[in-house]
Parts: C-alpha cells; sequence; structure tokens
C-alpha cells in the first residue's frame, strides 16, 4: 500500500525545525529555546512548546535580539539549505520602520568624544604618554 504525497496546504512541521530550516535561528536548540521563552506566536497566539505544528499560510511573529519580525509561511521546509532555497519558505511581511528626520540642530551637533580631538584634549592625551615631560 503506497502512502500518498500530503497537499502543500496540509503539510505540517515542527515550529523548531521550519525556524532552523528558514534561516531564522541558527540552530534547533537556540529555536526551541527561543519557543520556550515565548518569543514566538503563531497566527497571534504565544507559543511555548517547540513541538507545536506549523502550516502553510500560518503567520509568525517573531521577537529576535535586534529586530521583529512578522512572516507568512510559504512552503515547509525539508532542509537547511542556503540563503536563497530558505527565503522561499516564507514571505516577509514586518512593517517597515518609520525613518526618523533628523532637525538641523542634531545634524550640526555631534556627542561628547566624536570627532577630532580638541586642543586641550590632545594636549592631556600628550601627558600620558611617556616622555612628555622631556620635551618641555
Amino acid at each position: 500500500m503506497e502512502e500518498q504525497p500530503q497537499s502543500p496546504s496540509a503539510a505540517r512541521q515542527r515550529l523548531d525545525k521550519w525556524l532552523f530550516f528558514a534561516r531564522l535561528i541558527k540552530s534547533r536548540s537556540l529555536a526551541q529555546k527561543a519557543i520556550e521563552a515565548g518569543f514566538v506566536a503563531v497566527n497571534g497566539t504565544r507559543v511555548t512548546q517547540s513541538a507545536a505544528q506549523v502550516r502553510v499560510g500560518d503567520t509568525l511573529e517573531l521577537s529576535l535580539d535586534r529586530r521583529d519580525l512578522v512572516l507568512r509561511v510559504l512552503l515547509p521546509g525539508t532542509r537547511r539549505g542556503p540563503y536563497e532555497e530558505a527565503r522561499l519558505l516564507y514571505e516577509d511581511m514586518t512593517p517597515s520602520a518609520p525613518v526618523r528626520k533628523l532637525t538641523p540642530f542634531e545634524q550640526a551637533t555631534r556627542e561628547r568624544g566624536a570627532g577630532r580631538p580638541t586642543k586641550r584634549e590632545r594636549r592631556e592625551t600628550d601627558r600620558l604618554k611617556p616622555g612628555a615631560d622631556e620635551g618641555d
């Protein structure tokens, strides 16, 4: 008796495997930790079990270290391939960050210590060097 292949819409996959195959998280164990910590939501519901199943069409919300992502699952993963292959597994629906325009005052000012040292700062630095007193 032959097993019939599942249709792509009915295909389910473990959430931790999918995140790993999609190259969003470096390893399955890190994916499991992120899920258990509550950094992943499927269709608006926070998931804490890495064995949770994802299907084609599900929406994932991830809170990663430096960014938050909103993704739609397009395909189940079969392996952790190159980025170009992994990128086909999802559609990025993350809203773009609003671009903040600097005021003219903010453009003209700089933080203390940024850029070239002042004459006073240069003298203070020279005093710290060995043999600085010999030249005076």
